[in-house]
């Protein structure tokens, strides 16, 4: 009876000690992601004020952008409290976050593609924009993304539930290293990841470089052109940063087996904020405050009301 009581203190010290600098370090980790889930917020409670912004597609590819992105950044807090905490998350609660963040990762990487393309049908093809982009088929293209950003979270899940015999206890915090030890799971990671990036750097690059073409012709909306050239290749320099998120189950591997929790923690907090955090940040500026109609509007509320709300005509190819 003594050394079940013995065992069941260690077993609570373990799930519950507390890093002395864990209220530090969730502070630091929780106050950016705090500004980004008030901005995010606010891009979105806009985007409801104006029946423009509900029916237009580039709008409402916007909102789907922030939804997705706002989810994923609280998936990473969530997780990221957890590791500094030292909680032992319960497997199945555990495998339902990393479930849900490795879904909305590639459904964000995807909706870029989504975006460039709408940018592409807008500049490269006006007179059938309104009809390619309507609300009906914008609707159906979220149904293909994010059937296809589930099918590497739902392989995984068969996985773990059917074959994998590694997965009765875990002695470490949440993360993909620590519940999925199968190589499989790696491979199944850098197949899809690689796949996606390949597509979507290849639907933006398309629509990059036939963006360009009609931006040099004599013919057409040079000025909007450039503008949706200028806003593809943001989409493309956010790829790249969210591709480099790639690295973090690298560093976080390396780091299981050669330094100490708290160095762990450390380095997945700065990789954290470096490759999924900053990448998140960028939505407000390619569509949000580069955006006239929208930005005007989104200052007035981001401000509470004390700023300025100057009557803008929506520029369709912005």
């Amino acid at each position: 009876m003594s050394n079940f009581n013995e065992s069941k203190s260690n077993l609570t010290q373990t799930l519950f000690l507390l890093d002395q600098d864990a209220p530090m370090k969730a502070a630091l980790f929780v106050t950016p992601c705090a500004i980004f889930f008030y901005v995010n917020g606010v891009m979105l409670f806009t985007l409801r004020k104006k029946t423009v912004f509900l029916e237009t597609a580039r709008y409402i590819l916007f909102g789907h952008m922030l939804c997705v992105d706002t989810l994923n950044i609280f998936m990473s807090v969530v997780l990221y409290i957890c590791a500094i905490s030292r909680l032992l998350i319960m497997k199945n609660v555990c495998l339902v976050l990393l479930f849900a963040t490795t879904a909305l990762f590639q459904v964000s990487t995807l909706n870029l593609a989504l975006m460039s393309l709408e940018r592409y049908v807008a500049i490269c093809i006006p007179l059938r924009h309104a009809e390619i982009t309507n609300f009906k088929r914008t609707h159906i293209a979220f149904g293909v993304v994010w059937t296809m950003g589930l099918i590497q979270s739902l392989s995984e899940l068969i996985i773990f539930y059917s074959i994998d015999t590694t997965n009765t206890a875990m002695n470490f915090f949440c993360s993909r290293n620590t519940l999925f030890r199968l190589q499989i799971y790696k491979k199944l990671d850098i197949g899809f990841t690689c796949i996606f990036f390949v597509l979507v750097s290849f639907v933006i690059i398309f629509t990059y470089v036939s963006i360009s073409a009609v931006a040099k012709t004599a013919s057409g909306d040079k000025m909007s052109a450039k503008k949706a050239n200028k806003t593809v290749l943001l989409h493309l320099i956010q790829l790249g940063l969210g591709a480099a998120s790639i690295l973090v189950g690298v560093i976080q591997e390396a780091i299981y087996v050669y330094t100490d929790l708290a160095t762990a923690v450390n380095v997945i907090y700065f990789c954290f904020l470096v490759f999924i955090i900053f990448p998140k940040c960028l939505s407000p500026l390619i569509y949000g405050l580069r955006d006239q109609a929208f930005s005007s509007l989104f200052k007035y509320y981001f401000t509470f009301g004390k700023g300025k709300v100057k009557p803008v005509i929506i520029e369709q190819n912005v």
